[in-house]
């Protein structure tokens, strides 16, 4: 498949968790897309998005004439699309594990989301962090710990990643890891053991996760008057 194949409508990079994810996914298994961005919290927003997606959220995948809306199922589309680059775990039980996490993820941490919302290329230490939200917040760390030491740490390529190698898991967590630095949640706090950090580290050094970063900084640079 080439570029033309798939096209990925996602919004701005310092804000949009759900676009990160498939983002992150697609750029690190090395397949490529178009990208268009659509700039969130504007008038036209909504608009803008509808010209792409009758959902009217991003983001969106524009492939063989569908739209796929939807995180996770995009992700879930590209895992089955390219299964030689393992993003799921071949270990039956690993993969029902990561699939479970993954739609943890999905639907749940609504306290997280909503008290410590994602802004990559921002500092807010201390803010957002109500008795809910840490609740979710352990949570996390309870559920990042315990799948790199059951499966991480046991795979025949250990990357540092929840299942070893890089999978939809991770992309479904890397804006959660994002949020643990902007808000600067205390780890150790919630029970790491060091696990945790070390796993956020290998998210935040993925070349990736540091072309979306550096994508954020230039859609801020742009918005700023000169």
């Amino acid at each position: 498949m080439s570029v033309q194949d798939f096209e990925l409508v996602i919004g701005d990079k310092n804000w949009s968790s759900w676009s990160m994810r498939p983002w992150l996914l697609m750029r690190q298994a090395g397949i490529p897309f178009t990208e268009t961005s659509i700039r969130l919290r504007q008038p036209d927003t909504r608009e803008q998005i509808l010209a792409h997606s009758p959902t009217g959220f991003v983001p969106a995948l524009k492939w063989q004439g569908v739209v796929i809306g939807d995180s996770l199922a995009i992700c879930e589309t590209i895992a089955d699309l390219y299964p030689t680059k393992k993003l799921w775990p071949s270990d039956t039980v690993a993969r029902a594990m990561c699939r479970s996490a993954a739609a943890e993820m999905h639907s749940g941490f609504q306290n997280l989301r909503r008290e410590m919302p994602m802004a990559v290329l921002e500092k807010h230490p201390g803010e957002g962090h109500t008795e809910e939200a840490l609740a979710d917040a352990r949570r996390v760390v309870s559920l990042w710990r315990a799948c790199r030491v059951r499966f991480g740490r046991q795979a025949s390529e250990d990357q540092g990643f929840l299942f070893g190698s890089f999978s939809v898991a991770d992309a479904m967590y890397a804006p959660v890891v994002t949020r643990f630095l902007t808000y600067d949640v205390d780890l150790a706090a919630l029970g790491d053991d060091g696990t945790v950090s070390a796993y956020m580290d290998a998210v935040m050094t993925l070349p990736s996760m540091q072309d979306w970063i550096r994508g954020a900084e230039a859609e801020e640079a742009a918005k700023s008057p000169v």
